[in-house]
């Protein structure tokens, strides 16, 4: 029986499980938005939440203990919280962004880093799929999709059907640009043959002068 467990087993061994929520973080902390599976989901949150309240409290400075009227070192405290942070997070970078971005801007927010949207369910195995983003991120899919409108080329064809369908549209398009080229020829052959029309009928004149004096 599954009493008192807190956490999903995903589907996968304890240790593939922890790596693929670290991966997960990673990403969402440096992108500042994830899209997955709706369980995945609300496995990360909790993940990325508990980081983001460690940096915070590294960040902080020194805290005074009210039995022991000593100080902690607000640059071990940061040390020691860079540490436990780096357990999870490998990359330096994300590391980084973390401590000297993310936790300045979570500073005065009591928990609650992170927001889950539902967009649906997958095409293909119909998993229900939600995107994870930090709140206050400047991420907009609907700006995002706008410009992948604007500047994206067409995407090619796929499938058998796909391919006759852009194989029918060029041999059309070929047909059109041969008709054009045809008619164009014709004009052309026709402005030529009028040229030539009005230039001996100039020359019949001059040779034959002129009938009003016979």
């Amino acid at each position: 029986m599954r009493h008192r467990v807190a956490h999903r087993k995903l589907g996968r061994v304890t240790e593939h499980r922890i790596a693929m929520l670290r991966n997960q973080a990673t990403a969402l902390l440096r992108n500042e938005h994830l899209t997955t599976t709706v369980p995945r989901a609300k496995e990360l949150r909790p993940f990325v939440e508990r980081l983001i309240t460690i940096a915070k409290r590294g960040v902080a400075g020194p805290r005074t203990s009210a039995s022991r009227k000593n100080t902690e070192p607000a640059n071990g405290q940061l040390l020691n919280a860079r540490r436990r942070v780096m357990q999870d997070l490998q990359d330096r970078a994300v590391v980084s962004k973390l401590f000297d971005t993310l936790a300045p801007r979570f500073a005065e927010r009591p928990g609650g880093y992170t927001r889950l949207l539902r967009l649906g369910y997958r095409r293909g195995d119909s998993a229900e799929i939600a995107q994870v983003e930090l709140v206050g991120s400047e991420f907009d899919p609907r700006a995002k999709v706008e410009k992948g409108t604007q500047e994206e080329p067409k995407p090619k064809a796929k499938g058998v059907g796909g391919r006759l369908r852009a194989a029918a549209e060029r041999l059309r398009g070929a047909k059109k640009a041969e008709a054009s080229a045809a008619t164009e020829t014709a004009h052309a052959t026709e402005a030529q043959a009028a040229k030539r029309a009005a230039k001996k009928g100039v020359t019949g004149r001059k040779m034959g002068g002129s009938s009003k004096g016979k």
